[in-house]
């Protein structure tokens, strides 16, 4: 049985204490909010704690779910590695590349398992995605947006989570890691633009923003992501990628509204174009949120138990990361940011 700590109670950090609550293999050891007090009926009757460092020496997890505000995820993972626990931190990894690479290399030293939260490596229809597209060949040119036009209580948890992260960012890595797994190529450089659309955040944060990447194989991609009242629900997700001998494209159009957390994974159906041909391939039965959450949670489990080998998984983060905080200072300084190899 594997003791876990879950820290971060926020929408990830809720669907994750409920994978690991449910899940045979898993015993949850202590639940890590803000308050101190975890108010849900089927959670109520764990310890609970207001300080993760305190929740991680009294309860000495085997694995650590770190699912609060990005700027603290670095600090928090190195943490419980040091402490002697695997660890399972919701994208993004860190708030810089150096950190991330920070924690990558203690994740080395202490040989313990990291598994970041990009959802859709786990989702069959993504997966598909990306196996058809590899299948045509490159180079590639990548076109994926993500827009939410939230209000409520969903446009106050993007004003929280855009103190510390741009949409571009905190969104952005998910559809990057998409293009990285499809090319393998390294990114080159990134340029990228944005506007704040609001004065209800701070001046020194965009809620909108768009940003063009270039790899070394050719391949160029093409990602936008807005959040807010103002934001529209025409072709709020577009889920291309073009090559010289055909097209893969996300084909279903009911997506629902946009600030629909189900619909952000949701394929429907997959068109692949050829010149000869169209093919549609129908995705009956996809999971929703919660199913893909504890798909996430069963494979973190299942690398620590058969000792999976996360290198790829581990430099895929920090490159993709890599591409979008550079989309991000492109837009704070108005310069294309060149990039620098990751180092594997």
């Amino acid at each position: 049985m594997t003791r876990v700590l879950i820290a971060g109670l926020g929408n990830m950090g809720l669907s994750h204490a409920l994978a690991h609550h449910r899940h045979p293999g898993a015993e949850i050891v202590g639940l890590v909010n803000r308050s101190g007090v975890v108010d849900h009926p089927e959670l109520g009757h764990y310890p609970a704690f207001d300080d993760f460092h305190t929740a991680l020496a009294e309860t000495r997890p085997d694995l650590v779910v770190v699912a609060t505000y990005s700027d603290s995820h670095a600090d928090f993972a190195i943490a419980a590695m040091r402490a002697g626990a695997h660890v399972f931190v919701e994208k993004p990894l860190a708030t810089t590349v150096s950190d991330a690479r920070q924690v990558v290399t203690v994740a080395r030293e202490t040989r313990r398992k990291l598994v970041i939260g990009y959802i859709l490596r786990h989702h069959p229809s993504w997966q598909r995605l990306i196996a058809e597209a590899r299948g045509l060949g490159g180079p590639y040119v990548f076109r994926l947006n993500l827009n939410q036009q939230s209000s409520g209580p969903e446009w106050d948890t993007h004003k929280s989570l855009m103190q510390t992260t741009s949409p571009i960012v905190d969104c952005g890595v998910h559809y990057v890691d998409v293009m990285c797994q499809i090319t393998d190529a390294a990114p080159v450089r990134v340029h990228g633009i944005g506007l704040r659309l609001s004065d209800e955040i701070a001046e020194d944060m965009y809620n909108y923003g768009q940003f063009q990447v270039t790899f070394s194989d050719g391949s160029v991609g093409w990602y936008e992501a807005g959040w807010g009242p103002m934001m529209s629900e025409t072709a709020f997700f577009v889920k291309d990628i073009i090559s010289p001998n055909g097209s893969v494209s996300i084909s279903d159009a009911d997506k629902g509204a946009s600030a629909d957390v189900d619909g952000h994974t949701r394929v429907g159906g997959i068109l692949v174009h050829r010149p000869a041909g169209d093919t549609l391939i129908d995705m009956p039965g996809e999971p929703g949120h919660q199913e893909l959450c504890d798909a996430e949670q069963d494979f973190m489990l299942r690398a620590i138990a058969e000792d999976i080998d996360l290198t790829r998984h581990m430099s895929d983060a920090v490159q993709s990361l890599a591409i979008c905080l550079a989309a991000d200072e492109s837009i704070r300084t108005g310069c294309i940011v060149t990039l620098e190899e990751t180092p594997q």
